[in-house]
């Protein structure tokens, strides 16, 4: 089994999210503090989202953004993450869902070997992981 997997996010987030939200997630996709290091002493984790570049294993590129505008915080994101820091990743999302405008999917996580994706799902502002699987002879369309 693989110790990566691919991350993918793409939700809006409230205009009213928390200052203590935005800069915690803008230190996952590294952005520098006042004095120029990524992070700064803010945490002592790893920023989750801060990969940019071609990925090294799960194909295509990764990316991480966050922009504002009137009436929304809008974050896409594509990353690989070592599997030791899913409970980390999970508390993110989680955090990021109470804020989250859209309902329903807003992202999916896979492990590198894996062919079907868990979908990340914000039902009402709480996090919710649906477990994929994939289809059987008896699901087939034919």
């Amino acid at each position: 089994m693989s110790d990566l997997v691919a991350v993918d996010f793409a939700l809006d987030l409230s205009p009213t999210v928390p200052s203590a939200v935005l800069d915690d997630l803008r230190w996952h996709l590294g952005a520098e503090d006042d004095d120029g290091r990524a992070g700064g002493d803010m945490y002592d984790g790893v920023p989750l989202l801060a990969g940019r570049g071609p990925a090294v294993r799960i194909g295509g590129v990764l990316v991480g953004d966050l922009v504002q505008s009137a009436d929304r915080w809008s974050l896409t994101a594509r990353q690989e993450v070592h599997a030791e820091f899913l409970t980390e990743l999970d508390s993110l999302v989680g955090r990021l869902a109470v804020h989250a405008k859209n309902a329903g999917v807003i992202g999916q996580v896979r492990f590198y070997e894996d062919d079907v994706p868990d979908l990340l799902i914000n039902r009402s502002g709480t996090l919710v992981k649906l477990a994929l699987r994939p289809a059987g002879p008896a699901d087939s369309m034919g």
